[in-house]
């Protein structure tokens, strides 16, 4: 099932081309990740995909009743405020402590409740803010850099979070990252985006991609092939190589 559409998308802002001529989806239970130099539009197609930023050309639908759930790039909290994870959780909305207990068991927090927000550590914080998003069980969860300023264990967990909420509540997830290596392990299809697609497809396909390597070198791919291989616990030879399902159009 189609979650979003975007058809020939392109947006302006300030006199600007963020995006242009942009084609994407993503459907039920699907990770796709969003990579791109800075200045790409990722950000910018995150926040048409929510909604928060219209399109200046081309179509973009929802499926009906689609409940999103966003975890912001950064989130500043004043630390003059007194503020625990339980009353975070129900800003703007109250919602039963079960249900919040719940979420952080999800996100991996179990035990922050009662916790000051400004107390936490970053990867604890990244943690209740997805716990947050997820709240109301979403069908997409959007992420927007969640790993920005955690170390690479910290980042790996959170990952493997991400892809367990996946599993277990059935969300499909987008999301933007710059750690590339990671981020190709846990996705289903990766996005390769400067202003417009210049590549899409597999995490095999997109690490294969000139278009890709024009951007971000070629370095990656041993990683890549060593990452999955610990995260899949086999390490015998790299991973196949499969073309059947991908598109890397010359830019």
């Amino acid at each position: 099932m189609r979650l979003v559409t975007l058809e020939d998308l392109t947006v302006r802002l300030g006199g600007h081309t963020a995006l242009s001529h942009v084609d994407f989806h993503i459907d039920k239970g699907e990770i796709v990740t969003v990579v791109g130099p800075n200045g790409s539009g990722k950000t910018t197609l995150l926040k048409t995909v929510i909604g928060a930023v219209k399109p200046s050309h081309g179509t973009l639908s929802r499926a009906p009743g689609l409940r999103i759930g966003y975890v912001p790039q950064r989130l500043a909290i004043d630390n003059t405020l007194p503020l625990t994870v339980g009353r975070f959780l129900s800003l703007p909305r109250r919602h039963s402590a079960a249900t919040m207990q719940s979420a952080l068991e999800d996100a991996g927090a179990d035990d922050l409740m009662d916790r000051q927000m400004t107390a936490l550590s970053g990867g604890q914080f990244q943690r209740v803010l997805l716990a947050r998003a997820i709240l109301e069980k979403p069908d997409l969860l959007i992420l927007d850099e969640p790993t920005t300023g955690l170390d690479q264990p910290g980042s790996a967990s959170l990952y493997r979070q991400i892809e367990k909420i996946r599993r277990d509540l059935g969300s499909a997830v987008l999301m933007v990252s710059h750690e590339l290596h990671v981020v190709m392990s846990a996705s289903d299809r990766v996005v390769c985006l400067n202003g417009h697609v210049c590549c899409h497809g597999t995490p095999e396909i997109v690490a294969d991609a000139p278009e890709y390597r024009a951007l971000f070198g070629s370095g990656t791919q041993g990683a890549l092939a060593l990452y999955r291989h610990d995260h899949d616990h086999h390490h015998h030879g790299h991973p196949a190589h499969s073309h059947e399902h991908g598109d890397c159009d010359h830019a």
